[in-house]
C-alpha cells in the first residue's frame, strides 16, 4: 500500500485535532506540533472541510475541529476524502477491470485485496490511534 505526503499529513493533522477536544486549534499549531510545512496543511484542511471531516472558524477564536466525534471518523473515511478509491490499479477500482483471457483471475485477487484493506481501515478509527488502544484485529496481525 503506498500512501501519499497529502494522506499522511491529513491523519496527523486529524491525530493532532482529536487529541484537542477543549478548543478549535490553528492550521498552525497543527503544523508545529507536526511538523507539516504550513501551506501544505492549509490545502488539506480545506479538502477535508469540504469533505465533512473537520470544521473551521474564521477569527480570533477559530481554528479547527472535527466535524463528527473521533470515534466516528475511520483511517479509510480520512484517505478516501484526499487520495480518492482506496484501491487502484492504473488509476480505475478493481470491480471496473476488464481483465480478459489468462489475466481474467487477476481481478479477483484486486478485489480481494480492496476488501482487506477496506476492512482493516474501516475499523481503525481516530479515537483508536489517539488512545492507543488499536482494535484487536489490528493487535493480532502485528503481534
Amino acid at each position: 500500500m503506498r500512501l501519499s505526503a497529502r494522506v499522511d499529513y491529513a491523519i496527523r493533522a486529524i491525530i493532532e485535532l482529536a487529541s484537542a477536544t477543549d478548543a478549535p486549534l490553528t492550521s498552525e499549531r497543527i503544523a508545529r506540533a507536526q511538523e507539516i510545512p504550513p501551506k501544505f496543511l492549509e490545502s488539506i484542511l480545506l479538502q477535508l472541510r469540504r469533505g465533512g471531516v473537520v470544521n473551521a472558524q474564521r477569527g480570533p477564536e477559530g481554528g479547527y475541529w472535527l466535524a463528527r466525534p473521533a470515534a466516528e471518523i475511520s483511517l479509510a473515511d480520512v484517505i478516501e476524502v484526499i487520495d480518492g478509491p482506496l484501491s487502484q490499479v492504473r488509476g480505475q477500482v478493481p470491480a471496473d477491470l476488464g481483465y480478459q483471457g489468462a489475466a481474467k483471475a487477476l481481478q479477483e485477487v484486486w478485489l480481494a485485496l480492496e476488501a482487506n484493506e477496506r476492512t482493516m481501515l474501516e475499523q481503525v478509527t481516530f479515537e483508536h490511534l489517539v488512545t492507543g488502544e488499536l482494535p484487536l484485529s489490528v493487535q493480532q496481525l502485528v503481534a
